[in-house]
């Protein structure tokens, strides 16, 4: 069995990570999915949320909004729609986005114009949390 996974997180932009890790957990649309080296092939799709990786004792956090997973023994493939590492994400203005967004949906509206809102404020909550989690460190 391989001691290491291949992670390659991918968006339409860039590579945004390849790195040799322990662990991966990923925000599968069914729920959280852990894979390990050795795992068994599978292809998932991507909900928003948090992506997490193991390099020995340390975990890393990344956002994930959207995409595919392709699981193989050796390798986790994340194609996603968007996706930022907790370091390059802004403390403060995800705060005032999740600000922002909550507003949004105070005022109201039509029920796509509220749809839009949550997934805005999911999106600025999700953003805010694994920046904090990296400025912690």
């Amino acid at each position: 069995m391989a001691a290491k996974l291949l992670l390659e997180v991918v968006t339409p932009d860039k590579l945004l990570l390849s790195k040799e890790v322990d662990e991966v957990i990923a925000p599968g649309s069914e729920g959280e999915f852990g894979v390990l080296p050795g795992h068994a092939h599978f292809l998932s799709t991507l909900k928003i949320g948090e992506l997490r990786y193991r390099i020995g004792g340390a975990t890393e956090y990344m956002s994930v909004l959207w995409g595919f997973a392709e699981v193989t023994p050796k390798k986790v493939t994340i194609l996603a729609e968007v996706a930022e590492k907790a370091e390059d994400i802004d403390v403060e203005r995800a705060a005032a986005k999740v600000e922002e967004a909550e507003q949004r949906l105070k005022v109201g509206g039509l029920p796509s114009e509220l749809k839009d809102a949550q997934i805005s404020l999911e999106k600025a909550r999700l953003r805010k949390k694994i920046a904090e989690r990296a400025r912690k460190k």
